[in-house]
């Protein structure tokens, strides 16, 4: 299967998660972000460990792998993102956090550019510049 029904796929489903955290984590029986973050996330483990079984995939095998590092690393990487996203999403507007956060896509961009030798053309560079400006102008109030 192509790489693009699941980025639409993630795309459709992360896109409800800023205003549902929003909505769950303001107000006066408001959930604390970092609550929110641990509900989320026992969420994913569980499903996510249910498709490890229902793919009969080991995880257990790959603790050792000389490439776990790298996911151990993004794990941490991707905890401190999403209780920081949380907690801004707790206390600022959607439409402001949201955009403000998205500036990862620009920011992994440039690094897989920078870093993994992924081509770099005129035409992603004007795509990500035209990204940087639309956030700009989305998240200034």
């Amino acid at each position: 299967m192509s790489y693009l029904p699941w980025a639409l796929l993630a795309l459709a489903t992360y896109s409800v998660v800023p205003p549902l955290m929003s909505v769950a984590t303001t107000g006066s029986t408001a959930i604390p972000s970092n609550v929110a973050t641990l509900m989320t996330n026992f969420v994913l483990v569980v499903l996510s460990a249910l498709v490890v079984v229902v793919n009969r995939e080991d995880p257990l095998g790959y603790i050792g792998h000389p490439k776990a590092i790298y996911v151990l690393i993004a794990g941490v990487c991707v905890t401190v993102g999403i209780l920081a996203y949380y907690r801004a999403l707790s206390l600022g507007p959607v439409s402001v956090v949201s955009p403000i956060f998205g500036m990862f896509l620009v920011l992994s961009s440039a690094i897989g550019f920078a870093f993994l030798n992924e081509s770099l053309t005129a035409r992603k560079l004007l795509g990500i510049g035209l990204g940087v400006v639309a956030i700009y102008l989305v998240s200034v109030e």
